[in-house]
């Protein structure tokens, strides 16, 4: 089979090669994968920044495709399902454990950058019908990390949702709290990408390079209240404003460190607003099970920004690293 390998932390070295195709092992089905979806996490992998890691690796956390083979032990599926497995695949349900975090898709096992792939049969979570590969394919990271975010910030009609920015996550979480009833304010540096998602269902544009106080223009258009979910996609460069632009009792849900890893941030309104700072590591297969469903139930149709073909990858992962996307940057492996 056709595969990508990373052989060190570069992305001039992403490349094709052949392997052979993988047999399953009890409990496990192999997927003729059709679609890879990029995360900060592929990128920051792929360039060294995400630590020490095993390679040779195939890359690529998220991906979708259709069961091919059955394992020994395997009921629960048929030949030719369509699915998507989860990215910690050995977190079905229930609380994080450590354990859990030393099995990642694309990350200390291999990943969805290849033709075929055996994955776990508890990881899979069935594609709605009305999905593309290429939408499916965006669901395992982005979308379960989005409605992790608007569940435990409890929003609900009349919530006001505070999104850093225009990536995949970002549009997911404005779909799901849209559907939930709430206001959503996004940031941008781009007028541009704000028209772009004003036109998604977008409330309200922060460009924060025209008013870099955009913690004071959030609570001004909200009355003062603030955000009831900040979602911080940014980091130590973004939080002390993330802080004062929620509202009293709300959450910042923390998904990013794109502006460094090192906070330096008051303390002081934290303990006065009684604000619930949530770390986040994507979720389990059961979580990814909820947030398909809500995206079934109320039609969501995964916002994807641009599509590259198997043979440039190198290209996908550039594009994303220049962050001129809206929504997904999706690998399509048979285009």
């Amino acid at each position: 089979m056709q595969a990508i390998q990373l052989t060190a932390p570069s992305i001039d070295s992403l490349n094709i090669c052949e392997l052979p195709c993988p047999q399953p092992n009890f409990g496990e089905v192999v997927i003729r994968q059709h679609a890879v979806s990029l995360n900060y996490l592929d990128l920051a992998l792929a360039t060294g920044k995400f630590g020490a890691i095993a390679q040779p690796l195939i890359p690529g956390a998220d991906s979708a495709g259709e069961i091919v083979e059955l394992g020994a032990g395997v009921s629960s599926w048929q030949i030719g399902d369509r699915v998507v497995p989860g990215m910690m695949y050995n977190w079905h349900a229930g609380a994080l454990r450590s354990e859990h975090h030393h099995a990642l898709r694309g990350v200390t096992a291999n990943g969805g950058l290849a033709e075929y792939a055996v994955v776990p049969a508890e990881s899979l979570v069935r594609v709605p019908d009305f999905l593309s590969w290429q939408q499916a394919a965006t669901l395992p990271t982005a979308a379960t990390t989005a409605w992790n975010a608007i569940v435990r910030a409890k929003i609900r009609p009349g919530s006001t949702v505070l999104l850093l920015g225009t990536g995949g996550v970002s549009l997911f979480a404005l779909q799901y709290a849209k559907a939930a009833g709430a206001r959503v304010i996004i940031l941008s540096s781009s007028n541009e990408k704000l028209a772009r998602v004003k036109a998604l269902g977008a409330d309200e544009g922060i460009n924060y390079r025209e008013q870099p106080d955009w913690d004071q223009q959030v609570l001004k258009l909200t009355n003062n209240h603030g955000a009831d979910l900040v979602l911080e996609s940014v980091g130590a460069s973004t939080f002390a404003k993330s802080i004062n632009a929620a509202a009293y009792n709300g959450t910042i849900f923390v998904i990013g460190f794109i502006g460094g890893e090192e906070l330096n941030v008051p303390v002081l309104p934290i303990m006065q607003k009684m604000l619930n700072i949530v770390g986040n590591n994507t979720g389990s297969t059961s979580d990814l099970r909820a947030a398909v469903r809500a995206i079934e139930t109320s039609e969501i149709q995964p916002e994807i920004d641009r599509v590259f073909a198997f043979a440039d990858v190198q290209g996908a992962y550039r594009y994303l690293q220049s962050a001129g996307h809206v929504g997904k940057v999706v690998i399509d492996l048979h285009a």
